[in-house]
Formats: C-alpha cells, structure tokens, sequence
C-alpha cells in the first residue's frame, strides 16, 4: 500500500503535508463540506473505490480540464477536493452507487497514470482557511440558501449547518449554482471567503435572486 501521508519543504523551507492518492477526474466540482453522488461502474474506479473503503483512505475528485469521464485517463485541473466515501450500495452487479464527501482542497504537485489507466497524484494539502464570520452586509444570501437547504434536504447539504460561517455559506450557494463547472472551479480555487460572496452576490443580484 502507498505511503498516503508524507511531508516536503515548500519553497521557503516550511513543511507541507503531501499525499499520494488516486484521482478521479469528473465532469463536476467537489467543495469542501459538500457531498456529491457516484455512479462508479469502470473497473479501474470500482478498484479505486474498494481500495479506499478497505483502507480507509480518500481519494481527490478534479473537474476535467480535457477528456473524458470514461476511457483515457483525462486530464484535470490542479486544484481538487480530497473525497471519502460515505454512504454505498450496489444494487447491480458492476455498479457502484456511493456518496463522496469533501474534505480538503489540495494542488496536484505530479500525476503518473497506471496501466489500468487510474491517475495517481502527489498532492499538496492547500492550508486550512482561518475561520471568517458573514458579514453583516452579506446576510441577504441566507434567505435564498436556507431555502435551498429546505428544498434539497439534510442528504444532500449535511447538518451542520453553519450560516454563520462565511466559507461554509460560499460553498454551499457555489455547489447549487446553475453555472458552468469552469466557474465553480474558479471560485474553489479562490483562497478569500469574503471575495466568494461578494462574487456570488453581484451573480444573484443580476439575476434578481435576492430579496
């Protein structure tokens, strides 16, 4: 088994947690706190898949940067969601409904594909972003997402749910958003919560989704 947790000097010689794990590449974006449903019916993931329930171990999704989702390894962007496996089934043979949970955000450092066409990367673990409060002239977007929430159940957005968080309130207005993955990759990528929802709010504001 691979040595999943490892440590490496940064540039200006402070030490980064980096991690080897598979990736599976998607059509889709993965936030932090976010859960997103699998269908996994390609042998490689399905190995991929019992490899990480048997070990415990997580595996990194990553929006498609070109390719596909089936077939040759595609290539992804490099900045991805470490993802656990939650709840599963498989109710047919060969396919493998789960659900992924995401963890932290890292940056792909290297990527080699294996024979059964599975990408593997090192990783480094993107830091933790330090807890920021909502600000009080970005509370007009709770009503919005408290309705989401309601709609769309504890399943899909889990408990808890913290509406006082100004990441956690990002996130989740980002993962439901009807826009394009490159967008929502974008506003992943983006290290300032508070420049997150000031994004979305102008989005929603265009679009009078605000009250």
């Amino acid at each position: 088994m691979m040595a999943w947790f490892d440590f490496a000097r940064s540039p200006s010689g402070a030490s980064v947690d980096t991690l080897q794990i598979p990736l599976f590449p998607l059509n889709a974006v993965l936030f932090p706190g976010g859960v997103l449903p699998l269908k996994i019916f390609e042998q490689r993931y399905l190995d991929m898949a019992a490899g990480c329930m048997r070990e415990n171990t997580p595996f990194g999704v990553c929006l498609i940067a070109s390719g596909g989702e089936t077939g040759r390894a595609a290539e992804p962007h490099m900045v991805g969601t470490l993802a656990t496996i939650g709840n599963w089934e498989m109710e047919q043979l060969g396919i493998l409904m789960v659900t992924a949970q995401g963890g932290r955000r890292f940056r792909i450092i290297e990527s080699r594909t294996g024979p059964d066409n599975l990408l593997v990367a090192a990783v480094e673990m993107l830091a933790d972003v330090l807890p920021a409060a909502l600000p009080p002239e970005r509370q007009r977007l709770l009503p919005l997402l408290r309705r989401v929430v309601k709609d769309l159940g504890s399943e899909r957005i889990p408990e808890p749910h913290r509406y006082d968080d100004a990441e956690w309130v990002g996130y989740r207005i980002t993962e439901v958003l009807p826009i394009q993955n490159l967008a929502k990759q974008k506003l992943l990528e983006l290290e300032d919560p508070l420049a997150r929802l000031e994004i979305l709010e102008k989005f929603l504001d265009q679009r009078h989704l605000l009250g």
